[in-house]
């Protein structure tokens, strides 16, 4: 399974979602995603539900504390007890063992991040 963790703020639009993701899968080099995940408070953000449904994604809503992660923000770790919220959900998503195909990556306005991971079945 390829799984896109998706971090953002409270002014992120779903053009926003759409860049950061974009460049996560281009990072990855790759063409699709299985689905999306982020943490259980954002998950049921309107704008993130919106963004999953337009592109008929499942949205995985997941535990991200005490996930270690290569990026590290000092205000998500005090917000969500991990270093990326985008790198994290992804991560805890793509189940035990999971690899990271693609760190965070923002968008250009900075309001979205989206990182990738593979679970360990993956090829």
């Amino acid at each position: 399974m390829i799984v896109a963790g998706i971090g953002f703020n409270t002014s992120a639009t779903p053009k926003s979602l759409a860049r950061a993701l974009q460049g996560a899968m281009d990072a990855a080099q790759i063409a699709r995603v299985d689905a999306l995940a982020s943490a259980r408070l954002k998950a049921v953000d309107a704008t993130l539900t919106s963004f999953a449904t337009d592109f008929a994604l499942p949205l995985m809503a997941v535990d991200v504390a005490g996930i270690t992660t290569p990026s590290q923000s000092p205000r998500v770790l005090s917000l969500y007890g991990t270093g990326s919220l985008a790198e994290a959900a992804a991560l805890a998503a793509a189940g035990p063992n999971a690899r990271l195909i693609a760190h965070k990556t923002a968008s250009p306005c900075g309001r979205a991040t989206c990182a990738i991971a593979v679970s360990e079945d993956h090829p």
